[in-house]
């Protein structure tokens, strides 16, 4: 009996590897490719003007609006199965290449009423150029279905670290040479086509596409659900640009925008990647509740653990933390940081909800979750507009807790989890994170005139030191937990 319970949890075990594998190719990876694009990203923010990035912005509504529809759907279908056909391969190539060409030509089509809509002329003809990135999109879909489907991120990491280089250079090389937004744009472009040569490469699905798309059926229909929930997500992340991008003048919608992004660094640039792995992970253990409840709850707590030092950090830093990064010509940015830092623990939690229904074959939770948070989200920027950026992060931080509740409590009876095991998985970062607010706070309102890097330099360590040493006193077995995963 005893042989017998050892090869029963030998699958188990081997399961728990493969995912320990895949969050350290694909985290790691993504940690490395931002690093190397972030680097070049300040420095290009310090060299072009908040103008250039709201002109850029603009364009980016259309983008991702389109992209929204670019068969990534119809890939994670074929993740979400149990078995595929080569046939299945080639129908979902076909429909990649097909579904691409149409929004090219779409987004052509579009490019002068965007620019008439936002009284930017320039709109157009960036449009028309990122027109271009829809050549690529089948060439990365592909094999990103195949390689996730089994698990395999490391060679999906390396072409990821190389792109982000790429990409990393033509936007540094671009700003120097003073292409202004265009800098923008060609950063993408490059990113794209080295991600769709080396993706291709190292999945070896490069096969003939079938437009046979009879049988094709379940695959479509999943793809549809996905779409359907990316489409009210775009609702809400974009609602704000597109909302303000008419009454903002370009410089303002970039200091906006710009924001934004230092903001979403965390919950956009690294909580995907793992969102990924967790996908294909719940997806193998769909019909196993309890492993999938208990996965959910771990995630939650390890990246609140990372999640709520940083968010909290960045809000009390949000002065020398600009002035630093940025420079002086972002000083404007200040307030608006600080508003979104205080929203984005709950737009962190809210990202995490969807991969664990849609691997429990619900994809419908976050359609709904999505219609609910649309709607939330675009009346409280509506109302706020008025008040420019600032009152955009005011927005962010009445309506994201509203959206949140509401989407807790369509998808955690889905996923097997209660309000109170939720609450208790984020309670212990949260009060470490609160100790350290109030800690730097106190040493930032003592510390005498200095400049903005040293400022920094002294309350991020503080900080480091306050978070840490909370943990250690009143935390060790988080503590513990956390290091026996890395150490897994």
């Amino acid at each position: 009996m005893e042989a017998a319970a050892n090869q029963s949890n030998q699958p188990r075990e081997s399961f728990a590897r493969q995912v320990r594998n895949a969050v350290i190719w694909r985290s790691g990876s993504q940690i490395v490719a931002q690093l190397v694009q972030w680097a070049a990203t300040f420095l290009v923010i310090r060299i072009l003007s908040p103008h250039d990035y709201g002109l850029y912005a603009m364009t980016g509504v259309v983008l991702v609006f389109l992209n929204m529809l670019n068969g990534y759907g119809l890939a994670s279908g074929l993740v979400q199965r149990e078995s595929v056909s080569r046939h299945e391969v080639r129908q979902l190539f076909g429909m990649l290449i097909a579904l691409n060409a149409t929004l090219a030509i779409a987004q052509l089509l579009i490019a002068p009423v965007t620019a008439s809509y936002y009284r930017q002329p320039e709109v157009a003809a960036l449009l028309r150029v990122q027109s271009l990135l829809y050549i690529a999109t089948p060439f990365i879909a592909l094999p990103y279905a195949v390689l996730n489907r089994e698990m395999d991120f490391r060679r999906q990491a390396k072409v990821n670290i190389v792109a982000s280089i790429v990409s990393a250079s033509t936007a540094l090389g671009g700003a120097l040479a003073g292409w202004g937004v265009w800098t923008l744009v060609f950063a993408p472009m490059a990113l794209f086509g080295t991600r769709a040569i080396g993706l291709t490469i190292a999945a070896r699905v490069l096969v003939w596409p079938s437009f046979d798309f009879r049988g094709a059926g379940g695959l479509a229909r999943f793809g549809g659900m996905m779409a359907a929930s990316q489409l009210f997500w775009f609702l809400q992340s974009q609602a704000d640009v597109f909302i303000a991008g008419r009454h903002f003048t370009p410089h303002m919608l970039g200091i906006y925008t710009t924001s934004l992004f230092l903001t979403q660094i965390f919950v956009s640039k690294f909580v995907p990647p793992l969102n990924e792995v967790a996908f294909s992970a719940y997806a193998r253990i769909q019909h196993d509740p309890a492993a999938t409840a208990a996965a959910f709850v771990k995630a939650v707590r390890v990246i609140m653990l990372v999640a709520l030092p940083f968010y909290t950090g960045l809000a009390i830093t949000a002065e020398p933390l600009v002035l630093t990064m940025l420079g002086d010509k972002w000083a404007e940015a200040i307030p608006v940081v600080r508003l979104l830092a205080c929203a984005m623990p709950f737009m962190t939690l809210q990202v995490l909800l969807t991969p664990a229904c849609d691997a429990r074959g619900r994809p419908g939770i976050g359609v709904r979750n999505g219609a609910v948070g649309a709607a939330i989200l675009a009346c409280a920027f509506l109302v706020a507009v008025r008040w420019g950026p600032v009152g955009l992060g005011w927005a962010w931080i009445a309506a994201y807790p509203l959206y949140l509740v509401a989407s807790c409590w369509r998808a955690l009876p889905v996923i097997g989890v209660t309000a109170r095991g939720l609450a208790d998985a984020i309670a212990t970062p949260f009060a470490a994170a609160l100790a350290m607010a109030l800690t730097v706070t106190g040493i930032a309102a003592l510390l005498p005139p200095l400049p903005a890097l040293p400022q920094l330099a002294i309350l991020v360590v503080a900080g480091a030191l306050v978070y840490g040493g909370w943990l250690f006193v009143f935390a060790r077995g988080t503590i513990a937990e956390l290091r026996g995963l890395i150490g897994r």
